[in-house]
């Protein structure tokens, strides 16, 4: 629902002072992100809970990497899209995508040693 108000606020200004505009969607992405705080302690407490089941510790900091990575790239690419940077835009998802691959291969590797190690 602030997404909408947001969203409304962010044209009028557009119309009658378009520089106001860009605060008005960086201070209204920052106050959604405020409020879903509450759900991002929810998930560290799912990942801190994950810690005691057995599974390495390296592949939840992993996990927690990629996580961000994902998030923090959505995020650079959404501001870049919204000041007409496209061109940017897809630049920063692409390396956030070579990022987020990179940091996969110790995953990858360790699945698939596991899978032939069940088949053998």
């Amino acid at each position: 629902m602030f997404g909408f108000v947001s969203l409304i606020i962010t044209i009028i200004l557009k119309e009658y002072k378009r520089d106001f505009a860009v605060y008005a969607e960086l201070i209204g992405g920052a106050i959604i992100f405020y409020f879903l705080i509450d759900y991002l302690k929810g998930i560290i407490g799912f990942i801190n809970g994950l810690s005691s089941t057995g599974i390495s510790n390296s592949f939840i900091l992993l996990l927690v990497k990629i996580t961000g990575i994902s998030i923090l790239t959505e995020f650079a690419v959404s501001v870049c899209r919204d000041m007409g940077e496209s061109a940017i835009a897809s630049k920063v998802d692409l390396g956030g995508k070579l990022l987020i691959v990179s940091l996969s291969i110790p995953i990858i590797t360790a699945t698939l040693s596991g899978l032939l190690g069940l088949l053998e």
